[in-house]
């Protein structure tokens, strides 16, 4: 008998409760972001650095999970230029919060002026050899608007985390789909898999740490981070190519996108040496704009065993 999907993992349908009072809040947050999302793109930015600052004010927790992996991950800086790091990642979140509605909501012709993209070439080399494309990146906080950006010259299929909200969660992939193709959650990897067989291009972030479970110690600006051993598996189930996808916020309100030649020897059949290679190559990815990078994440959470927490306890 064929296995009925958990409710949890279907795809996220309307339903004519979404017009009833409960829902009347996520609605005016919504009208918010699209009405927002109309205005020019340098006035989001101005709007999401002043929310940024004050970010930096109201959310300590964030603040100090930020200063946590900056301290970890470039111990060179002093307390000083390491504080100023830390404000510029709040501000930078800040601003990807109206990127985001711009993403999602924004106008063609405004997302088309204000980007410069290099390297579609390679994508187009494999999709010449039928290939599919694992277009690995990872949780630059331009992320949203410069897949918006990339979805205009290629479009891709997005694996991501389905929010609780169900209505919510519904708008977001409609608003996604309009331009992507399409919107698979995170669990159903098969899917995944089978979309890169038929020659789709998936975009795929494995940088975050999502437990012990599932991932491997590999790495990671030199701590032994968890991480996913997804990027070679997928890559060797589907057969596909594998190319990583940076982007960045420029200081002019314009945005570079790059996209890096294929792989080489790419999965190698060791699971440790390419997820290590794939968290190197992340990591100059970072490093290229490090305050544009989500370091509010709890990126070492996970300890081997008998390692302490890097991280602070919540307060009773």
């Amino acid at each position: 008998m064929k296995k009925t999907p958990h409710a949890k993992h279907l795809p996220p349908v309307f339903r004519w409760s979404f017009l009833g009072p409960r829902y009347w809040p996520t609605w005016l947050m919504l009208g918010s972001l699209m009405a927002i999302a109309q205005l020019p793109i340098r006035i989001n930015i101005a709007l999401g650095k002043t929310l940024g600052r004050l970010l930096f004010y109201i959310v300590p927790s964030r603040k100090r999970i930020a200063d946590t992996n900056l301290h970890l991950c470039f111990p060179e800086l002093t307390v000083d230029e390491r504080q100023e790091l830390v404000r510029a990642v709040i501000e930078s979140c800040g601003i990807s919060f109206f990127e985001s509605a711009v993403a999602l909501w924004g106008r063609n012709t405004s997302i088309a002026q204000h980007h410069h993209i290099v390297g579609l070439e390679h994508i187009r080399a494999a999709q010449q050899q039928n290939k599919g494309v694992l277009l690995v990146g990872c949780h630059m906080t331009t992320m949203d608007i410069c897949g918006r950006m990339l979805a205009q010259h290629c479009k891709f299929d997005i694996l991501y985390r389905q929010d609780p909200n169900p209505l919510l969660a519904y708008m977001l992939v409609k608003a996604r789909e309009r331009f992507n193709g399409e919107s698979i959650i995170s669990v159903e990897t098969r899917k995944l898999v089978r979309n890169l067989q038929a020659g789709h291009v998936v975009w795929y972030a494995p940088d975050q740490d999502y437990g012990i479970k599932h991932s491997i110690f590999a790495p990671f600006f030199g701590i032994s981070a968890a991480t996913v051993p997804g990027t070679a598996r997928f890559a060797k189930l589907g057969d596909a190519q594998v190319i990583l996808f940076s982007h960045y916020r420029n200081a002019d309100g314009h945005y570079r996108i790059e996209l890096s030649p294929a792989l080489d020897n790419f999965p190698s059949g060791d699971d440790l040496a390419d997820t290590a290679r794939i968290n190197h190559l992340i990591e100059q990815i970072i490093r290229n704009q490090p305050d544009q990078y989500l370091w509010v994440h709890r990126r070492f959470k996970s300890r081997p065993e008998g390692e302490p927490s890097f991280y602070q306890k919540k307060k009773s």
